[in-house]
């Protein structure tokens, strides 16, 4: 009995081993040479199709998440009042106002270049105060008209220069907001000029946020008070300072040519106030030392007018 067991279990493998090797035989292409290289042809185009549609799904998935972003940063000032603050923060924005391009100008040839990016201080219409927008309507159209006017006026001077083939000339005027605070935004326009050598100057224009008023120096201090006279001594104690530190820093200050030096700041001085409310004066390039020298800025230390500011 045991011995039938045996003899039919391996009479079961045998018939296994006989079907796989039937199944191998049937399996076994019978295409011609010509056929099997068409397919493997084929084979390749749906490997290459695939990788296709892989680089397809990739690419879809970029501009989905770019999507995404453009639409967070669209709707999350909506959703989040820190986030939307932030955003405030951006340079181009101001508290009630934001800058715009008024107009941009670009030429170039061998002896001649010119880029001018006008600026153009507009209102948000997120400001609901009727009385602060009359204001700062007036305001902003002051200065716009100031800037049109000035850059009119350069944009001219540059055209009649180059047809009048005077030789090389560059001209450059730039836009920057360098305060937006609660209180104050500040636009500096920056202006450069080249012919045989080349200058820099800018014009600052400081809107008092509270009131929709452009600002003016004396708007900062107590009514009456002599605030000329500690800005002034201040950038003399760090114009020596600086020269002390370095050989290379140059003030015209304690010279023998006394009409050259630095005396004193005017009602007219540029200036602005930092994002730290700090009072920054200006000087274009020249005005208190050499041309090499560039523009200049002195912060104000707080504790220097801390006594008669408003």
């Amino acid at each position: 009995m045991k011995d039938n067991i045996i003899n039919f279990e391996q009479q079961c493998e045998q018939s296994k081993k006989g079907l796989h090797s039937l199944q191998k035989e049937y399996m076994q292409p019978t295409m011609s040479e010509e056929q099997l290289s068409r397919l493997k042809m084929k084979m390749e185009e749906a490997k290459c199709e695939n990788r296709k549609e892989r680089r397809n799904a990739r690419i879809t998935r970029i501009a989905a998440t770019a999507a995404a972003l453009v639409i967070a940063f669209i709707t999350l000032p909506n959703l989040s009042p820190t986030i939307a603050y932030a955003m405030e923060q951006m340079p181009i924005l101001g508290r009630f106002v934001k800058v715009v391009t008024f107009r941009n100008y670009e030429y170039e040839d061998e002896q001649h270049k010119a880029e001018l990016d006008i600026p153009e201080i507009v209102i948000d219409d997120q400001l609901q105060d009727e009385r602060i927008r009359s204001v700062l309507e007036d305001t902003t159209n002051e200065m716009n008209s100031e800037i049109q006017k000035l850059s009119n006026e350069l944009l001219d001077e540059f055209v009649s220069y180059m047809q009048d083939e005077l030789g090389y000339k560059e001209l450059i005027v730039k836009s920057e907001v360098v305060t937006t605070t609660q209180e104050y935004f500040t636009l500096k326009l920056s202006c450069y000029q080249s012919e045989a050598s080349g200058y820099e100057w800018a014009y600052f224009y400081t809107i008092d946020l509270t009131s929709g008023k452009r600002l003016q120096l004396k708007d900062i201090f107590a009514e009456g008070v002599d605030y000329i006279t500690p800005i002034s001594e201040n950038i003399k104690e760090q114009m020596r300072s600086q020269m002390e530190k370095d050989e290379n820093i140059l003030y015209w200050l304690d010279d023998e040519m006394e009409e050259m030096n630095f005396q004193a700041i005017t009602e007219e001085t540029d200036f602005y106030i930092n994002q730290n409310n700090d009072v920054v004066i200006c000087f274009n390039e020249g005005d208190v030392a050499p041309m090499y020298m560039g523009m200049i800025e002195f912060e104000i230390p707080a504790e220097v007018l801390k006594e008669i500011r408003k």
